[in-house]
């Protein structure tokens, strides 16, 4: 299934009145993304969306690792046959981990 391709928030425009599609891994790679950067309850009708990696902050040092991994894979939970193999926080980046299919997807974004 194709999705409507998404850079800055808004739809990605085809020239011609309609919009780019992507499907595949580039479809996967950009829900992930979507996922895991918008603020999780911050869409009403959608309360499940998103992530608590923006709540990092107010944690404690030591406990930001285990709860960036634990954002992860809540936000990721309704993805079929993605597994969260591995989540790295350093500073304000966070490095994932994924297997999809049995492909493996490494993910790069900073936390703020």
């Amino acid at each position: 299934m194709a999705e409507l391709k998404i850079r800055d928030g808004d739809y990605v425009s085809d020239g011609v009145g309609g919009a780019v599609r992507v499907k595949g891994r580039d479809a996967l790679v950009q829900r992930v993304l979507f996922k895991l950067t918008a603020r999780r309850s911050g869409f009403l009708f959608l309360e499940n969306l998103g992530s608590t990696l923006y709540a990092l902050g107010g944690a404690a040092a030591s406990q930001r690792q285990g709860a960036a991994e634990a954002a992860v894979v809540q936000a990721l939970a309704d993805e079929e046959d993605l597994q969260v193999e591995q989540v790295e926080l350093s500073g304000d980046q966070l490095t994932v981990q994924l297997n999809y299919g049995g492909e493996e997807l490494n993910l790069q974004l900073t936390v703020q």
